[in-house]
């Protein structure tokens, strides 16, 4: 069973930094694409970020801004936000497979705020 648990989300200040985690089972992690999406309040899931084994990919309302990465040794994929932005606030999810919304794990709440 694929089991996806995120964590790292906060309330921060605009301008501010975060480290999002997400800790993988049930499958084989070090050959799967892993993605983050984000369903911000009363809008759709968004695809944010894709990591594979040799390279990623970023949605361009976070390039530059936002970067992925993942740790096979540790079942564990990151997304390390900086400049963060009010309208960066949302639930985010790690996904697994190609720029895919499913499955997901319950996700970790990011809050941009003064």
């Amino acid at each position: 069973e694929v089991q996806l648990v995120e964590s790292g989300g906060n309330l921060v200040q605009p301008g501010g930094s975060l480290r999002l985690s997400c800790t993988a089972s049930g499958f084989t992690f070090s050959i799967a694409p892993m993605n983050w999406v984000r369903q911000a309040p009363g809008k759709e899931l968004e695809w944010i970020s894709t990591i594979v084994t040799t390279s990623n990919e970023y949605a361009n309302s976070v390039k530059g801004r936002f970067t992925i990465s993942r740790d096979n040794a540790k079942n564990t994929v990151y997304l390390d936000l900086t400049s963060l932005k009010t309208e960066d606030t949302a639930m985010y999810y790690c996904t697994k497979g190609w720029k895919t919304f499913h499955p997901r794990g319950r996700g970790t709440q990011v809050t941009v705020s003064l």
